[in-house]
């Protein structure tokens, strides 16, 4: 199934995040601890979540092959004061292309290509931050919904 891109202006969204920097092929073997850090210091916060998502933002270098710095994260109704390595912070916010992907994580590639494909067609260029809002999982991972969004330039 193709993967649709769209280019909209977005908020940003206070999220509670762990922040590791991992080499790109790592990011799959790291985040899950990660946020389980955050959802144990989210739950212990009466008010803190609603009914936000994971959300996962990707600071790029513009260095090929460097690790990326990542934030492991959780929608937030408020800032909040750090504690342990769980700090408020902010998704990035402005005009940014927008994919919207159904289906399995293992396939999420897919809609990273779409987005490079749309970016090199339009001549449109990452402003170096990228991020992924997760969809409440489904029985039948092929109707997951997965939002992942490039900042542009």
């Amino acid at each position: 199934m193709a993967v649709s891109v769209s280019v909209q202006v977005v908020d940003s969204r206070v999220i509670a995040a762990v922040r590791r920097v991992v080499a790109a092929g790592d990011v799959g073997s790291t985040w899950g601890a990660a946020i389980g850090k955050v959802w144990d210091f989210v739950r212990s916060q009466p008010g803190l979540w609603t009914d936000g998502h994971n959300i996962f933002v990707y600071h790029h270098s513009e260095e090929p092959g460097s690790p990326i710095v990542c934030e492991f994260g959780v929608e937030v109704t408020r800032p909040f004061d750090t504690s342990g390595e769980v700090y408020a912070t902010r998704t990035p916010g402005g005009e940014a292309a927008v994919a919207i992907f159904h289906g399995p994580y293992h396939r999420l590639q897919e809609a990273y290509d779409a987005l490079d494909e749309w970016m090199t067609m339009n001549r449109r260029e990452s402003a170096g931050h990228s991020w992924e809002i997760y969809g409440d999982p489904t029985p039948d991972p092929a109707h997951t919904e997965t939002t992942v969004l490039h900042l542009l330039k």
